[in-house]
């Protein structure tokens, strides 16, 4: 039965909140941001003893695939492949589907990303297993949700209604809605009722589910995945995508199928889960000074509080300053009031419109 199991990566994002140790050849998933090894390779690693390497698929961007093998090298060669233009989840999880039916029509496989940090590896793995055997056992969309510890109105949610089974000691739910990001009161109201989960990205389905599911919410993209799984034999398979995949609308997952779709459970994640989505989450992860900075690399600071610093080859010094985010690369620094972290994204678009490619 574990042999029908596949996990695909995906790793297309650009990671722009990251800048300048982000860039466009380099972006956050192929970072050691935390830890010793890139993001990618943390992805990979964690499914080992779960999923074999030949069984393991990324999908990032067609510049970024000669990157990503570095990063990952573990896989092969040829289970890294290169988007031809970045169409966001739906489009990236029906050339999945394409791949992975491609290599086994009855396939089961689980949609992860290449940039969050987890913990808790073990339970992670189980949890994971669980949605897989769900996803065999029928006509099932298996999605993770985690455990919310905040208000958070960063992150989609999912509200969870009757129990529908307990696997490998792992409870589901039956899910009533998807909702988006909300804004803080409702954040707040959706943390006291109890019955919202975080919407992590993750999900379990097997081939035939999300593909049908696919052909009914959303047709344009569904019938692309045999033409596409076709291609995927063919020698000249990057071309044809090339042509094809650029013709698609931009569309999340979430709009094309999961707000639309009524069999769908999720999963109580309860591991150690993290998005690392801008600079300020690097503070979840390294220690602080007793005035609260967080001094990642050559840096240092005298009556500073508050602070993240990350100074790459050189000594950045603070002196005076409050929450600050400092960031020294090679040919950039950045300084930014950690109130604005979500704000580097403007920055960037300012910078092209200027023409600094050179330093995106």
């Amino acid at each position: 039965m574990g042999d029908h199991r596949y996990a695909v990566i995906l790793a297309g994002g650009r990671g722009e909140r990251f800048w300048p140790l982000s860039r466009a050849a380099r972006p956050k998933q192929l970072l050691a941001l935390v830890g010793n090894r890139p993001l990618l390779a943390q992805a990979v690693g964690r499914l080992e003893g779960l999923i074999p390497p030949e069984r393991v698929l990324v999908l990032t961007n067609a510049d970024l695939v000669q990157a990503s093998r570095e990063a990952a090298p573990e896989l092969p060669p040829a289970n890294i492949i290169g988007e031809p233009v970045g169409r966001d989840t739906a489009p990236a999880v029906a050339l999945a589907t394409a791949l992975v039916k491609a290599r086994d029509p009855k396939g089961v496989f689980a949609i992860l990303t290449a940039d969050h940090v987890m913990g808790d590896l073990p339970h992670f793995r189980e949890t994971l297993a669980a949605g897989m055997d769900i996803a065999e056992s029928g006509d099932y969309l298996v999605t993770i949700g985690i455990q919310p510890n905040e208000p958070s109105t960063g992150f989609g949610y999912i509200e969870q209604g009757d129990d529908f089974s307990t696997v490998r000691g792992i409870p589901f739910k039956r899910v009533r809605r998807f909702v988006e990001k909300p804004d803080r009161s409702t954040a707040e109201s959706y943390l006291a009722s109890g019955r919202f989960a975080w919407n992590s990205g993750m999900f379990v389905w097997s081939v035939p589910s999300i593909q049908s599911a696919l052909q009914k919410y959303h047709p344009e993209l569904g019938s692309k995945i045999d033409e596409w799984a076709l291609a995927a034999v063919q020698p000249n398979f990057a071309e044809q995508l090339a042509e094809s995949f650029a013709t698609v609308r931009k569309i999340s997952i979430d709009y094309a199928v999961m707000e639309k779709a009524d069999n769908i459970v999720v999963a109580a994640g309860t591991f150690a889960w993290d998005d690392v989505g801008s600079w300020p989450a690097l503070e979840r992860h390294f220690p602080a000074d007793h005035a609260q900075n967080v001094l990642i690399g050559d840096a240092t600071a005298v009556a500073s509080a508050q602070n993240i610093v990350y100074s790459q080859g050189r000594l950045t010094a603070l002196v005076g300053v409050k929450d600050l985010i400092v960031v020294q690369a090679e040919d950039a620094t950045l300084v930014c009031h950690r109130d604005h972290a979500q704000n580097i994204k403007e920055l960037l678009a300012t910078l092209r419109e200027a023409g600094r490619t050179e330093v995106l």
